[in-house]
């Protein structure tokens, strides 16, 4: 593949992201929305990942704090990811700090390329339990488990983690550019 073909393909991901349970300009709008609620009510916007989704939450997270005044949490400490991956099972790694954290009124933004991460699958159900919105980024099937979890779903249509990832981050890069001028 040329690197002209890549990039064609990537903007075919970006053009072709499916939004629940509105089209994508109103989704995005909502999860602006959810998000300056948050940010004026003093709340916290949680985020996860797995792998390069990971990453890809941290940068969020950075803008988020630096660039729009948002209180942002990455779960990503090694100590006590570990903690409860060890102690209950990798599927709670996430789900067991975030239901010592998540407040009714905080919003959890969920990462997963594949969509089928059963421990950020967990993390966005405790979420839910616990009163909190919750915003999917996922990809690949479009049955995936995480799709069916979320208050406003990002689905990239595509089976290619670069161009998912990368799709999740300009959908995230947008998010944050627009709360920096609201």
């Amino acid at each position: 593949m040329t690197v002209q073909a890549y990039f064609t393909a990537l903007c075919g991901c970006g053009e072709s992201v499916i939004a629940s349970p509105c089209p994508v300009p109103d989704a995005m709008v909502a999860i602006v929305t959810l998000v300056r609620d948050v940010r004026t009510r003093g709340g916290v916007v949680h985020l996860m990942g797995n792998g390069g989704s990971a990453s890809v939450v941290a940068h969020a997270q950075n803008d988020l704090v630096k660039g729009c005044g948002v209180k942002a949490l990455v779960h990503q400490d090694i100590p006590t990811l570990t903690a409860f991956a060890n102690d209950q099972g990798y599927d709670q790694s996430l789900r067991g700090p975030l239901r010592v954290w998540v407040q009714p009124d905080d919003v959890v933004i969920a990462v997963s390329s594949a969509g089928m991460s059963t421990n950020i699958v967990q993390a966005a159900t405790a979420a839910k339990a616990n009163g909190a919105k919750v915003i999917t980024l996922s990809g690949f099937l479009p049955e995936n488990a995480l799709r069916q979890l979320g208050d406003v779903n990002f689905y990239v249509p595509s089976t290619d983690y670069g161009s998912v990832e990368l799709t999740h981050a300009a959908l995230l890069h947008y998010l944050t550019d627009r709360l920096a001028n609201a």
